[in-house]
Order: structure tokens, then C-alpha cells, then sequence
């Protein structure tokens, strides 16, 4: 058993752009505010940081006002980086922009490609045995297909599975703890996707706290979901709390802020 997907030596971030108040968002609680989020983006940052993680901060990017939302553009594998296709045509051109700064850091990347494909790294969880892909409104079939396709020759197994109705990506009601460790909503754990892990679940009336990420030695997740935060600690694991409020307005949570990976020439 390895630890590839919970331990890395490099992340990158974007920072907001001002037009983030633009941002998609299923339900508007509100406009998020830009300097509130800037400075949870920077605690966010300096904790990846002392974790002895390389972080490179990319720049803002206007035209596009979900681009802080760079987990949606890529994959990052051991063997190589796939470039997304997203689902929201408002954020097909994001992916482009991420990819120089990908090709800088992987002998190899892909790309899906196919018009019908449609694919965000949201909906993706990689754990040490398989890569877990959820159908949901901006990933479909043929992107989940394609991927499985493009990174066969990896030794990557990919495994569709289901988005809960309603929820906007398959990482907004779960997220990685460790090898066989994964936290979850109740109404994605009781699908039975997970069998074969051991599950926590959130609190109830805490299920925005589902979306966490571990990283290196430390699980980071949203303030303010303390039932949780108290389960995820009783398990062992060391958490340092995140403001996400502004983003939480944007439907955004830990692991979308980031892609994290240790790259491979």
C-alpha cells in the first residue's frame, strides 16, 4: 500500500479575481467578498505550505470568475497530468490556462478532448487502488470514459459511480482521510460506493464539512463544523481548520482550491 493520494510535494493555487462575484452558484446566499476570501485563500496557502509542500500561486485570472476553482481543470496523477474538459461552458477556457503550467511540470500530459466529453476534477477521487469518478451535471459518460481510456496505460483503474441528485460535484459529499479512510455524507455513503473503505460520516447539518483534504500530515477543513472536526480527531488525524465562507457561497470547498501532486518528469 502506498500513500500517493494523500501525500505531495507540490500544489498549485490561483489567487481570486475580483470578478469571482460572478461566480456560478446553485443556490445565491450572497455575493462573496473578495478581500474575506483572499485572506482565507492566503491561510489556506501558508498551510499547505508548512506541510513542506512546494505551493505555486498563479495569477488572477478576470475573464473567468470560478478560476480559483483550479481543481476543476486537471488531474494529477504519479505518471502523469490529464487536462480537463469542464462542464460549464463559462469555464471550458480555465483548463487551457492551466495546462502550460502543467506541460512545465510532466514529461507527460493529456488531454480529454472529444466533443461529447465533458469532465471536472471535482467529481474525482483518487484513493491508492482506484480513481472514483461521479456522474453528476458536469460530468458525464463519455468524460468518465475517456479517462479511463487515456489513463489505462498508466495502470490506472477507473470506477463510475454516482453524484447524490442535487449536488453540484462527487468530492462536495466526500473526501480522502487515508489508505482506507474516507469521509462522507450519509447520503453518499449509503449508496454502498464505498464498500470496501472505512467510512466517517459527517455530522448531521454538517455536510459541507464532507469536502476536506489531506494533505501530507494534516487534514484541512472548513471552520465552523465542530461535531465533525471532533469526529475526524477522535480517528486519529491531525486537522487544522479553514476559513470557506466566501467560497462556501461559490458552492467551494477545501479540495477545489488546489491541485496537489508530486510531478513526474
Amino acid at each position: 500500500m502506498t500513500d500517493r493520494s494523500y501525500r505531495f510535494t507540490h500544489a498549485i493555487t490561483r489567487r481570486p479575481a475580483a470578478s469571482i462575484t460572478h461566480g456560478l452558484r446553485a443556490v445565491d446566499t450572497g455575493a462573496p467578498d473578495l478581500a474575506r476570501m483572499q485572506a482565507h485563500h492566503d491561510a489556506y496557502i501558508a498551510t499547505l505550505r508548512e506541510t513542506g509542500a512546494t505551493v505555486i500561486e498563479l495569477d488572477a485570472l478576470e475573464p473567468y470568475p470560478d478560476s480559483v476553482f483550479v481543481e476543476d481543470t486537471a488531474l494529477c496523477l504519479p505518471s502523469g497530468a490529464v487536462i480537463m474538459r469542464p462542464g460549464a461552458p463559462s469555464r471550458l477556457g480555465e483548463a487551457a490556462e492551466m495546462a502550460p503550467h502543467l506541460a512545465a511540470l510532466y514529461g507527460d500530459l493529456r488531454r480529454i478532448s472529444g466533443a461529447e466529453s465533458f469532465i471536472e476534477g471535482g467529481d474525482i477521487l483518487m484513493t491508492e487502488t482506484e480513481i472514483l469518478v461521479g456522474r453528476s451535471a458536469r460530468t458525464n459518460a463519455a468524460g468518465i470514459a475517456e479517462l479511463a481510456a487515456l489513463t489505462a496505460d498508466w495502470g490506472e483503474v477507473v470506477r463510475e459511480v454516482h453524484t447524490p441528485p442535487g449536488v453540484l460535484h462527487f468530492k462536495t459529499d466526500c473526501s480522502l482521510l487515508d489508505a482506507e479512510t474516507i469521509l462522507s455524507t450519509p447520503r453518499l455513503s449509503a449508496s454502498g460506493c464505498f464498500k470496501g473503505y472505512r467510512l466517517i460520516d459527517v455530522a448531521e447539518g454538517e455536510e459541507a464539512a464532507a469536502n476536506t483534504i489531506r494533505f501530507n500530515d494534516l487534514v484541512l477543513m472548513p471552520a465552523g463544523f465542530p461535531r465533525t472536526r471532533d469526529a475526524i480527531l477522535a480517528a486519529g488525524f491531525t486537522v487544522r481548520e479553514i476559513g470557506n465562507s466566501e467560497c462556501a457561497k461559490l458552492d467551494g470547498g477545501m479540495s477545489c482550491l488546489s491541485l496537489r501532486f508530486t510531478p513526474k518528469a
